[in-house]
């Protein structure tokens, strides 16, 4: 159905009016419309209702503003909505009027519709030459906007280009500044002095250079500038101004070193003279080279091999003046030590030794050994401290600035040569940020001490000598002051110093050993003599020996000394047994004695004295068996027929019933009887003689007393025992008793 929105023709008013009729009796006869539609689920019902349908089909017919004006149109005929046949026909007639109007007028415009046309056609040639020309404006613009793209996009490189030009011209400036030398610095590297005065400028140029070869390694410099040539050259002429002034700087060092001691050297107001002792000062030398500390902490910076020569150059010139002042120390030492020689020999056999020398004062001996290590100890200790920081080891300080050295400060130096001990190299040390230790340092550390000190511990070794030929027996004093400066000093520090230490006391060790074995060789030699009676030389000797041993016994010589004791002891027992076997029939009195003795003379020392005590015990044993023995074979001598009477009952005890025992050959009564009076009769007479034996072969006659005492005794215990198998044998059988026996001792 075509429907029109405006109306521009009379003929067109009678098409929509038809509609506009025809869509009323749309909605007057259109009932309600149901569909039916068949989906997967089932039949759907749709039902449209009228008020929906009119408003549908007035939307599809006619809009509202041609509804409006189609009420305007009718307004203008007296008609009513039932004649619309009259009214469509009157429209008709107005249509074909109006068509043949239009129709006319049509005709009457040709010239000027032909004239439009042509009109039309210029138009559309112009169109088309405009066409044309636009296309060519077209291609012309779009070739002018890839040249300004171009030119943008070259404009923008170039741009580029010059803030990369601009970065790279700093970078490069900040490059050459790296790589430029300044003339001071060059010229103080390759050809400056190194007097005190110019110390600073040398330092600021060692500064310098090490910083500058620091920035052109590749964690600080860009691994892209580190391959160029001009940095390559530039570091190899760094390395060659490093290598100029390592070499100029160590030659110096060592000449430097070299000049200082033999200028202390040749001066003779530094070393001990005849009657004066001159006690070492360092000081002054440590100062001057507190100078050059900084240069050799830059010099092991910029390279650490040159330090080995440098270290060799100063222990090998220190060690000639260290020497030189242990030397004429411990000569000056021994020359004013005033003590009279002691003899070695304590123990001889011969009676003619003198022992008034041996009381004598040698007190003088160790004092001067300890004034030795007193003077030298600390200063080895503090020149080995000195040396591992001035030196640029990274070991930990010896000893401390102001520290203690064995309960004396710096071994009794002044208090202002303590002070400068580290001479400001702990302090280098703190600014550098060195710390913690290298056990690869501390090994090449002790390997330089040994440099710098070998050689003084012959002087040491000197005095140690010196005094024992004067008196051996102060080697146990010298062990002890020896022990105690070595548990004074650390074990992984002053290396040579410990070393030193432990040579000494082996010394003073091997020294009291040899004075020992000759001791005993001493003892040995009573051996020769074919005969032995009474108290030999050395048991009282050997209790002087042990008194004035115990007088010199200083901290951990304790051990020195005891196992002296049990060599010397050892000795003089085994000697006194083989002594005692060359005449039998009287090792048991010589025992006894010597064994007696012995315990006399040590019986205070063993109170206080472990060791001796122990002796003491052993001695004691052996006494009282020696006189078990000898007071047996008395007793037998004077009652022999007694008691082996005694002996020979007891003996068939284990084997028959004592009842039987008197019907035995050589035990009845009667052999009884006999043997009674044989031996008892007299009994006086015969324990008077038992007591002239015992006395006749003693030398010692403070024993007799105990002696005799013990001998009663033993007779007693034994006769008592024979009481007894006579009673239970021979019950009826009368001997004398043992009371009585007993007053018969008591009243002799």
């Amino acid at each position: 159905m075509l429907l029109y929105s405006t109306i521009r023709f009379p003929g067109e008013i009678y098409f929509i009016t038809k509609n506009y009729f025809y869509i009323n009796w749309i909605q007057e006869n259109t009932p309600a419309v149901t569909t039916q539609r068949n989906l997967q689920d089932g039949p759907v019902v749709d039902t449209v209702t009228e008020s929906d349908l009119k408003v549908t089909v007035e939307k599809e017919l006619v809009s509202q503003a041609e509804e409006e004006d189609m009420e305007a149109l009718l307004g203008t005929y007296v008609m009513g909505i039932g004649e619309a046949e009259a009214f469509s026909e009157r429209l008709k007639r107005e249509l074909l009027a109006l068509e043949a109007a239009n129709v006319h007028a049509i005709l009457e415009s040709e010239p000027l519709i032909e004239e439009v046309l042509q009109g039309l056609e210029a138009a559309t040639n112009c169109v088309d030459d405009m066409d044309e020309w636009l296309g060519i404006f077209n291609v012309k613009l779009r070739h002018m906007r890839e040249d300004i793209e171009s030119i943008e996009t070259r404009n923008n490189k170039l741009e580029m280009q010059s803030v990369n030009n601009k970065a790279l011209i700093e970078d490069l400036d900040k490059l050459l500044e790296r790589l430029h030398v300044p003339s001071e610095y060059a010229a103080c590297l390759t050809g400056g002095s190194f007097d005190e005065a110019r110390m600073l400028q040398n330092i600021e140029a060692c500064e310098w250079l090490t910083g500058a070869l620091r920035g052109l390694e590749v964690p600080n410099l860009d691994s892209t500038y580190a391959s160029m040539r001009a940095v390559k050259e530039k570091r190899a002429e760094l390395e060659k101004l490093k290598a100029t002034f390592v070499r100029r700087a160590s030659e110096f060092l060592r000449n430097y070193f070299a000049s200082l001691v033999d200028f202390m050297i040749s001066d003779k107001s530094y070393f001990s003279q005849r009657g004066q002792l001159k006690r070492p000062d360092h000081a002054d030398l440590r100062y001057k080279c507190r100078t050059y500390a900084r240069l050799l902490q830059h010099l092991k910076s910029l390279d650490k091999n040159c330090l080995g020569p440098l270290r060799k150059a100063y222990c090998g010139s220190l060690n000639l003046l260290l020497r030189r002042e242990a030397r004429e120390f411990a000569n000056e030492l021994r020359a004013s030590t005033k003590a009279s020689r002691n003899p070695t020999v304590w123990l001889e056999a011969s009676t003619g030794s003198s022992h008034n020398a041996n009381t004598a004062d040698t007190s003088s001996v160790s004092d001067a050994y300890a004034k030795m290590l007193t003077i030298f100890i600390p200063l080895l200790v503090d020149e080995s401290s000195f040396f591992a920081h001035f030196m640029c080891f990274e070991v930990p300080a010896l000893v401390p600035p102001g520290g203690v050295v064995n309960g004396n400060k710096n071994g009794s130096y002044d208090d202002d040569e303590a002070n400068d001990d580290d001479l400001g190299i702990m302090d280098i040390d703190e600014n550098d940020g060195k710390a913690g230790k290298s056990s690869a340092d501390l090994a090449a550390l002790n390997e330089s001490l040994q440099d710098l000190l070998d050689g003084i511990q012959e002087d040491f070794y000197a005095v140690v000598d010196w005094a024992y030929k004067i008196d051996p027996l102060r080697c146990i004093s010298m062990h002890g002051i020896t022990e105690k400066y070595l548990s004074g000093q650390k074990a992984d520090a002053a290396g040579f110093v410990r070393l030193l230490l432990g040579d000494l006391e082996s010394r003073i060790s091997m020294q009291f050993s040899r004075f020992v074995d000759e001791a005993c060789h001493q003892i040995e030699r009573n051996e020769r003599n074919v005969r032995q009676m009474g108290v030999l030389s050395y048991i009282p000797r050997f209790a002087t020996l042990a008194t004035r041993m115990e007088q010199y016994i200083q901290g951990q010589s304790r051990d020195l000394v005891d196992q002296a004791y049990t060599k010397f002891v050892s000795i003089m027992f085994v000697t006194l047994e083989k002594i005692a076997q060359t005449d039998p029939k009287y090792a048991d009195i010589f025992l006894l004695e010597n064994y007696a003795a012995f315990q006399n003379s040590l019986y205070d020392l063993a109170n206080v004295v472990p060791t001796l005590a122990k002796f003491y015990h052993q001695a004691s044993e052996a006494y009282e068996q020696a006189c078990t023995r000898h007071i047996s074979m008395i007793i037998y001598y004077q009652f022999e027929r007694l008691f082996q009477f005694a002996k020979k009952i007891e003996d068939l005890m284990y084997t028959i019933s004592p009842e039987e025992i008197p019907f035995q050959l050589g035990l009845s009564k009667i052999d009884l009887r006999k043997m009674l009076k044989s031996s008892l009769s007299g009994v006086d007479r015969s324990i008077a003689a038992m007591y002239k034996k015992l006395q006749k072969n003693l030398t010692s006659e403070e024993l007799l007393p105990s002696l005799w005492d013990k001998c009663k005794k033993e007779f007693l215990d034994k006769y008592d025992s024979f009481a007894q198998l006579v009673a239970k044998i021979y019950p009826n059988e009368t001997i004398p008793s043992v009371a009585e026996m007993r007053e018969l001792l008591a009243s002799m």
